[in-house]
């Protein structure tokens, strides 16, 4: 795991590189990529109330469980808790969200792998808004499988079962 690391191991520099502030000019998305590429890893940082920190941990966990949380730190630098609506804001590599969103945890874990991809689709230079979202769904229902079979709660395979089925139902939502 690489958090930061010495640029003289690139091209003789001394400076340490990492991970650029914003992730929004294209020589920042392209540092931001070529770290990826050799192995970066975020610090996942939590900002929020004690409350939402508390909700995010439950959340993390169930994306752990279903072995995507390095793939998480790869791209998404922080999960920052904010009034409105609940996005990805790809300039700061980060993951804006709601208290409402962790009502279910599990729901709430499957937005955020989903995000996640959408923010590897940014960094590598590819489309994802419009068709190209219906495979951010198809990432986020292959997350949804991977949790129910590697969980062992009950309560979670029911969970991600119900939410399999609403989201057999999404290609009325893409025609």
């Amino acid at each position: 795991m690489i958090n930061a690391f010495p640029a003289s191991l690139f091209n003789g520099a001394k400076k340490l590189l990492e991970f650029p502030k914003k992730v929004f000019t294209e020589n920042e998305v392209k540092q931001a990529r070529d770290l990826i590429e050799k192995g970066y890893k975020h610090r996942l940082k939590i900002k929020g109330s004690a409350k939402f920190k508390e909700q995010i941990q439950k959340v993390l966990k169930l994306i752990k469980t279903a072995g995507d949380y390095d793939f998480l730190r790869t791209y998404i630098r922080q999960i920052e808790e904010i009034e409105g609506l609940s996005q990805l804001h790809e300039a700061d590599a980060a993951i804006w969200a709601n208290m409402p969103m962790l009502i279910d945890a599990v729901d709430a874990a499957s937005y955020i792998v989903q995000k996640t991809w959408q923010m590897k689709d940014y960094i590598e230079g590819k489309l994802y808004y419009g068709t190209e979202e219906m495979s951010l769904i198809a990432k986020r229902i292959d997350f949804l499988e991977k949790l129910q079979k590697k969980s062992r709660s009950k309560d979670i395979k029911k969970k991600c079962n119900d939410l399999l089925k609403k989201w057999s139902d999404s290609s009325m939502m893409f025609p």
